[in-house]
């Protein structure tokens, strides 16, 4: 091999050392952060499906109960307004506001059904009671994949030297869904 021809291939190594290796990093974490973003995405429509359940059961539900408890009307009109805030929320941060909102003021309706024992032996009522039922653990695995997704990211997201990829092409982090302080709580019953 002459001299030339040794210049030549330092220089391609250089070249391939400092440029090419960097851009096929590059690529491949950009790439990454899409596919987890695309996660995450994924992850929150499959809440949304399920909190849109709870969405179109609602109105049934809080018609059952006013036959029963026509003089609950404030209570009526809380869940409407929740059940209207979700509708009208448009980012995630404010959907899981909204549907945290919504699911209080819908334990507070089934703390009231207690007090109406007639309602609870209604057949619509108990079937609609077993849908919402049914549909608030299918809310809570769906919320459970979609913060170990966003959990994922994030980390993904913060972690050296993704971030700063992430941060020149605009990956930010993700919410997650959690419940309020007041609603870890279970709602007292009384008769």
């Amino acid at each position: 091999m002459t001299g030339i021809q040794k210049v030549f291939l330092t220089v391609v190594i250089i070249i391939v050392v400092l440029v090419v290796i960097p851009l096929l990093y590059l690529k491949g974490a950009y790439n990454g952060l899409v596919s987890l973003d695309e996660e995450v995405k994924t992850a929150w429509a499959q809440v949304e499906n399920q909190l849109q359940r709870r969405y179109d059961l609602i109105p049934n539900l809080v018609e059952t109960v006013k036959g029963y408890a026509s003089h609950e009307q404030e209570l009526f009109v809380r869940v409407t307004e929740a059940r209207s805030r979700v509708g009208g929320a448009g980012s995630v941060p404010d959907k899981i506001e909204a549907n945290n909102s919504l699911s209080a003021a819908l334990s507070r309706l089934l703390v009231l059904v207690e007090r109406y024992p007639e309602l609870k032996a209604n057949t619509n009522f108990i079937r609609l009671q077993d849908e919402l039922a049914g549909t608030e653990n299918r809310i809570a695995v769906e919320r459970r994949r979609y913060n170990e997704t966003v959990r994922t990211y994030n980390t993904t997201v913060r972690r050296f030297p993704k971030n700063i990829i992430a941060g020149i092409f605009g990956f930010e982090r993700a919410a997650l869904f959690e419940v309020p302080e007041e609603r870890q709580e279970a709602p007292k019953v009384s008769f």
